[in-house]
């Protein structure tokens, strides 16, 4: 739930509480202003005369309230209209002068504590929170899995198990998966918390708290949160009409054989012929995950594990159990393969289980942007992949070595400048193979000049797992040195990044001279040794005056930038004896100063920033 999706009603008591719920409701675009005080109205602004009657009929069509006034007035207007903290709206309180913001009711499940913390934002206030995981900056484990889509089985009541939390009991985590909250709570962990990557390597009888996250069935002898992804496809063929009960009841007994968490399952697969099978449709609406029928093509394109002659001539496929269940998760590799099974009236049904393909936990290679050459100018995710990765390479003539000292202890750092793509793939070749994690470190962007098309083609090959990670390119560095925007409203639209012709051909229709014709801002990279030639193309269109900018090394320690117009070009380079590592930057936006964009003019109205109604 996000700001911009939550209904919020805004209730205040004084002038002065008027002021800053007018500045609240500026920022919760679907909100709704309450006051006492005479005012003037409009559609979201509205004059009460009785707080109690508002709390009676509305308290609960809000997703959250913000009192701006005492927090007494706060308490006892909201006391007799609280049901349960699952259900009740998050409720805040602010001071009328603005000093304080108070997460009052529904912390974590309806978001108080977070719209806090928002809230001193907006307004400079103090935030105060009274929840125990927020002060100390743990977990909210009653909230994981709303945040990241699991399901959750627990041994004993939530409540416990957060008491045994938050005051830091020994604690197990045992991560099977991976996604999104597997990679938060590895990040994130405290220091109360061991990592296990399998419930087999955890020993239980250390610990007094479990926190699990996978697809197992757990049986254990101390307090366990089990958190299951929907990671796991089903697929299944059955005799015709077989009754839904005994389907269910059969499936749920085979999955506990296989020792698998029906929580964790996303979906069930067949055959399109079973699209009205009634114990797959009531299976799936019990279970709330979709039940996908697959035509005999599409089931074909997959090679299964243990093709039947009988069901190709039935069916017209070798097997839909492991066709569909490959097809669900995206992986022709099966945990259970198909399974035969029979229920007490003596109808059959078969089933296949896989792990969907972006949850398994196995070897990765991340291309990451390094960024422009100051390491702060990393992204926090790649920080974070740098951090945890087992083998680094990077290209050292490019991107700083600094970097690579984000590095954990025992982790392969290798500079490939001296390498040959194969001695590269050589070594990520070994990683791979013991499933661990590659990084394969670039400067700037990998998207611009990263040199990563040969590489992708051999992970292609090879079926390696591998994914970009995005970076600050020196344009970008560069217009923050500039203090430039390269898009200036009747001035520049278009940015412009190439390369001049030296050495490796331009496309015929990538011609400098023929881009010089929009007069856009333009970025030009690895040209430094043809500049001369750079020159005269760019002054076929743009006058000579036109702002430049050389800059060598831009964001490293080491950085030079000369600004000029672009008849200078040439000479700024050979003054220097800049020989690589140039970025060119020329066009009208550098350094421009004029013209205002739309977005902010008083003139310009939106969903966010809405007409103010004249008062006469």
């Amino acid at each position: 739930m996000s700001e911009h999706t939550i209904k919020v009603a805004i209730l205040c008591f004084t002038d002065q509480g008027v002021s800053i719920a007018k500045t609240l409701q500026k920022e919760f675009y679907r909100s709704r202003l309450f006051t006492t005080r005479s005012i003037e109205t409009a559609k979201d602004i509205k004059q009460i005369d009785s707080v109690s009657e508002l709390m009676q009929t509305s308290f609960h069509t809000y997703d959250a309230w913000i009192f701006v006034g005492a927090l007494g007035i706060c308490v006892r207007s909201i006391a007799g209209y609280i049901k349960d903290k699952a259900t009740d709206p998050a409720v805040i309180n602010v001071d009328d002068q603005g000093k304080f913001a108070q997460a009052v009711l529904s912390g974590h499940i309806g978001k108080a504590n977070t719209l806090t913390a928002q809230i001193s934002r907006i307004l400079n206030a103090q935030a105060v929170l009274s929840t125990s995981s927020d002060l100390q900056e743990l977990w909210a484990l009653d909230t994981l899995a709303e945040t990241y889509k699991w399901k959750t089985k627990s041994s004993i009541p939530l409540n416990t198990i957060i008491s045994l939390f938050v005051n830091r009991k020994p604690t197990a985590l045992v991560v099977k998966v991976k996604d999104k909250g597997t990679q938060y709570l590895e990040k994130t962990c405290p220091d109360f918390v061991d990592i296990y990557y399998t419930i087999e390597d955890c020993d239980t009888t250390q610990y007094e708290l479990l926190i699990y996250v996978g697809y197992e069935e757990l049986s254990t002898a101390i307090a366990t949160l089990a958190f299951y992804p929907p990671c796991i496809a089903l697929g299944s063929g059955c005799a015709k009409d077989i009754e839904p009960h005994l389907f269910i009841e059969g499936i749920t007994q085979e999955l506990k054989k296989q020792g698998i968490a029906i929580e964790s399952l996303c979906g069930i697969g067949s055959a399109t012929i079973k699209n009205e099978e009634q114990a797959y449709l009531d299976f799936a609406e019990e279970q709330d995950f979709p039940f996908i029928t697959y035509s005999g093509e599409e089931l074909n394109t997959i090679t299964v594990a243990n093709p039947s002659e009988v069901v190709k001539k039935k069916v017209g496929v070798y097997g839909v159990s492991e066709a569909a269940a490959a097809l669900i998760s995206g992986q022709s590799v099966w945990m259970t393969e198909k399974t035969k099974s029979i229920t007490p009236s003596g109808k059959k049904f078969t089933y296949a289980l896989s792990i969907l393909k972006n949850y398994e936990r196995k070897a990765s290679i991340a291309i990451v942007g390094a960024g422009s050459g100051d390491p702060e100018l990393l992204t926090l995710k790649g920080q974070y992949i740098l951090e945890n990765a087992d083998c680094i390479l990077y290209a050292g003539s490019l991107v700083p070595e600094a970097l690579t000292h984000m590095a954990k202890e025992g982790a392969l750092v290798r500079n490939s400048a001296s390498m040959t793509l194969e001695e590269q793939v050589a070594i990520m070749d070994q990683y791979y193979a013991e499933g661990k994690s590659i990084v394969r470190l670039h400067s700037g962007d990998p998207s611009i000049y990263g040199a990563i098309q040969e590489q992708m083609t051999i992970f292609d090959e090879k079926g390696y797992e591998y994914y970009i990670v995005p970076g600050i390119s020196s344009f970008q560095a560069a217009a923050a040195y500039l203090k430039s925007e390269f898009t200036i409203p009747e001035v520049a639209q278009t940015i412009i990044l190439t390369r001049g012709e030296g050495n490796t051909p331009m496309p015929e229709h990538e011609k400098i001279a023929d881009m010089a014709k929009l007069r856009a801002t333009m970025c030009i990279f690895l040209s430094v040794g043809i500049a001369k030639k750079i020159q005269t193309q760019l002054l076929e269109h743009y006058p000579a005056n036109t702002p430049l900018a050389v800059l060598y090394r831009v964001s490293w320690e080491d950085e030079q930038v000369w600004t000029g117009e672009l008849s200078q070009l040439t000479t700024i380079i050979k003054e220097n004896k800049l020989s690589r590592t140039v970025l060119i930057v020329v066009g009208e936006a550098v350094g421009a100063r004029k013209n205002r964009s739309w977005l902010y003019d008083d003139k310009w109205h939106h969903i966010f920033r809405k007409k103010e109604k004249q008062i006469k």
